[in-house]
């Protein structure tokens, strides 16, 4: 007999630690956004903002190291927090042609304009998600949403749920249906959060691309990882918690409305995508309400898979393998 009780409080339980971690990272990223100036500390305690501008007095325009922190749409590049072994006024040698860096314990990085002082940080927020390179950040989604998925898999065959609850077949029919529908499902879905996301951008409310952008691979083989690995296990993990568990199998448990469970797992999936910005959110959310109806028609978990993947897919291809902005959906 299936344990509908234990199964439900295991799926309370991932969801749960899922919207936690969603909230830590989009805390992590608008604390990182949020950084003020960049300084420079002394022995003696006084800090003071560094980084290299140009100085408007020069008529050559020659670089200084002045108190200004590069913005972020500027082509400069930007600085971080540095310790200095001796107090001076910029902690640069200026009697050096090649540009070193006199008494610090920080190393000097390449900008596209000129050297960057890279050193010690004086803060405790610890790594900075933008800091992680696109491998390490793939590989924590995966292993995260991966585990996550383990976990209620192995939950459902302990407690005995049953694989049609989950919206689960074994038959060609299935296979068919999940294929077919969800590819004209998942193509219709992707050109309506275009149209949402551009809606967004012209009405100016929050909209972020930064998690896609900081994903996107730079080689052929980030690529393969990225389409081929981490967005199936993305997809296999949010529709068997969101459409699967909340939606299917609770229903079937608990003789709950599908569709009052398909709008609450709808604004839990919002919630779970907050760091996209109050557009992402709303998107996200028509979207998770669509894919739920979708599952609660066909009673098919395959489907709802499968467009969930095409939406991702189409995104990360369209804006960032090609480069293109269909409706003009990036940007300010």
């Amino acid at each position: 007999m299936a344990q509908w009780v234990a199964f439900a409080a295991l799926t309370g339980v991932v969801l749960a630690l899922l919207l936690v971690l969603s909230h830590l990272t989009t805390v992590a990223f608008e604390d990182g956004d949020d950084l003020g100036p960049t300084t420079d500390r002394d022995h003696g305690g006084d800090e003071r903002v560094v980084g290299p501008r140009f100085d408007p007095s020069r008529s050559d325009g020659s670089r200084d190291v002045t108190a200004d922190r590069t913005d972020a749409a500027s082509s400069l590049p930007s600085t971080e927090v540095v310790r200095i072994d001796e107090p001076s006024e910029t902690g640069v040698d200026r009697s050096r042609a090649d540009g070193s860096v006199d008494g610090r314990r920080g190393e000097e990085v390449a900008g596209s304009d000129g050297p960057a002082i890279r050193g010690e940080r004086t803060d405790d927020r610890g790594v900075e998600p933008e800091s992680l390179s696109t491998a390490a950040l793939l590989a924590n989604v995966a292993v995260s949403q991966g585990l996550f998925a383990v976990v209620l898999i192995g939950g459902a065959i302990y407690t005995g749920i049953p694989a049609d609850a989950l919206g689960i077949a074994f038959d060609r029919a299935y296979l068919r249906e999940g294929l077919v529908v969800g590819v004209g499902l998942g193509v219709v879905l992707y050109a309506l959060n275009e149209v949402g996301a551009a809606g967004a951008k012209r009405a100016e409310i929050d909209l972020s691309e930064e998690l896609r952008e900081l994903l996107a691979p730079e080689s052929a083989g980030g690529w393969l990882v990225l389409l081929f690995v981490v967005l199936p296990i993305i997809a296999v993990f949010e529709e068997l918690l969101f459409r699967a568990a909340l939606v299917g199998a609770l229903s079937v448990g608990f003789g709950i409305s599908p569709w009052l469970l398909a709008v609450g797992s709808s604004v839990a999936f919002a919630v779970g995508h907050g760091m996209q910005g109050t557009a992402g959110v709303i998107v996200t959310g028509t979207l998770g309400f669509v894919l739920a109806a979708a599952f609660v028609l066909t009673g098919s978990l395959l489907v709802v898979i499968v467009a969930h993947y095409l939406i991702n897919v189409l995104e990360f291809v369209v804006h960032e393998g090609l480069d293109v902005d269909p409706l003009g959906t990036t940007g300010s």
